[in-house]
């Protein structure tokens, strides 16, 4: 077994995370397929095997194993990016530029960045002739961005031998560096559970100039304006408990009880996200006309719930304050909460190399805001995390879904030789 190059390493993740980047798979439409012959290509070059498979016209899927038939550590990711507003960036989302040391473009955070990271680890236990004990399993999903029909999902219904494995390393919690120098790896074992509802008011049609009172989008807007004002209960959770706990012992939170957390999440919108049930006003549409009042309107609802609360309960809530039977709730789709445990060999492990390559880091147990395909595994009963080995800072974590996403090439290596080791401890 030779020492890896990480220079070279870098050099070569940097050069194909800005191929990655060049292919456009917005969500919708997808095409995925184009990001997935890319990776197909990538993976030949090297003798590895591989398996694709399509769920619908432009969505396919990637599979590829090294070592033992079954089993092991899986390297999960997806291949689609949420779209762009193009206008507001400062260079092109879809370029794969780099000037300072910072490589742009979208899905460089989500999740194409930890994409690459995931494959050169893969390739690197291949080309270093690592001897596994665990199998190793490389998985690029289409359609995580919009629900995960032609992806995971589809690939537990048609291809369950692909998920054929002990342990999930996924996106969801991204390391964290502070001005200050705090340094903190953070691994998630659950994650806010989506429920996105539309809201229809459907009404009497008429001439703008003649008001009669049943007006639909006046309905929906006052229903909406009651939901913008609905004050939800705060609440500690105990992996949020313990994510606190580990923050102040970094110096990124003030003292570890609860009154202090709670304080922190009036100045913090993250935290705050995650010691409550969100509700997010997304879309709104009515109306054809200036001078004609609508026959319908809509609006979408993306609501995002603590693991352990009952969905339906909720929805039992959400009719009450909108306060309006005219208000139609239909749910457009809806998950389980799951949780992994966090003790486990998987978590010791990231500690150990942690500590051992970056001097001064800890690691934080974190509950992830969004979702992921983490949550379908967690439903099988397979300890499932995010664990993006990355130290991010907060200006350029605002860039996942949003404006100027990217990621140094700093990260890109710090990456790498994080999951490299931590994967060939497991598997070894």
């Amino acid at each position: 077994m030779s020492i890896v190059d990480w220079d070279a390493a870098t050099t070569e993740a940097v050069g194909l995370l800005r191929e990655y980047l060049r292919i456009d798979t917005s969500n919708p439409p997808g095409n995925e397929a184009r990001a997935v012959e890319f990776l197909a290509g990538v993976l030949a070059g090297e003798g590895i095997p591989f398996e694709v498979a399509e769920s619908a016209p432009g969505r396919s899927n990637l599979f590829a194993r090294i070592g033992p038939p079954n089993g092991g550590v899986c390297l999960l990711s997806h291949t689609d990016v949420v779209p762009v507003e193009r206008e507001f960036w400062s260079a092109d989302p879809f370029g794969g530029e780099v000037r300072d040391g910072v490589i742009w473009g979208r899905g460089a955070l989500d999740m194409k960045g930890m994409g690459i990271i995931e494959l050169m680890t893969f390739i690197l236990l291949k080309r270093q002739g690592i001897r596994l004990r665990e199998s190793v399993t490389l998985l690029a999903a289409a359609d995580e961005e919009a629900g995960s029909t032609y992806g995971v999902s589809w690939i537990e219904a048609n291809r369950p031998a692909w998920m054929d494995t002990d342990l999930v390393i996924n996106e969801g919690a991204y390391g964290l560096t502070a001005s200050r120098g705090a340094q903190v790896f953070q691994v998630a074992p659950t994650e806010k559970v989506p429920l996105w509802v539309k809201l229809t008011v459907r009404g009497r049609p008429g001439h703008g100039s003649v008001p009669h009172g049943d007006n639909c989008a006046e309905h929906l807007v006052q229903a909406l304006e009651r939901v913008t004002r609905w004050q939800r209960e705060l609440r500690i959770v105990p992996v949020m408990r313990d994510h606190a706990r580990a923050m102040a012992a970094a110096g990124l939170l003030h003292a570890p009880n609860d009154a202090a957390t709670l304080a922190e999440a009036e100045r913090s919108p993250s935290l705050r996200a995650r010691l409550s049930n969100t509700v997010t006003v997304t879309t709104i549409a009515t109306g054809i006309k200036v001078n004609v009042i609508p026959a319908e309107a809509t609006a979408t609802l993306d609501c995002r719930l603590l693991p352990d609360v009952d969905p339906d309960q909720f929805l039992g809530e959400l009719r009450a304050v909108l306060a309006d039977d005219r208000v139609q709730v239909e749910v457009l789709n809806r998950f389980s909460g799951t949780e992994s445990s966090m003790d486990t060999r998987f978590v010791e492990v990231v500690g150990e190399v942690v500590s051992e390559l970056v001097e001064g880091a800890r690691i934080a147990p974190e509950m992830t805001s969004g979702f992921t395909d983490s949550r379908i595994y967690r439903l099988r009963g397979v300890p499932a995390y995010g664990f993006v080995p990355c130290l991010v800072p907060p200006e350029e974590l605002a860039g996942i879904h949003g404006h100027n996403e990217r990621i140094s090439v700093e990260n890109i290596r710090l990456g790498m030789q994080v999951l490299y080791e931590v994967v060939r401890r497991l598997a070894t």
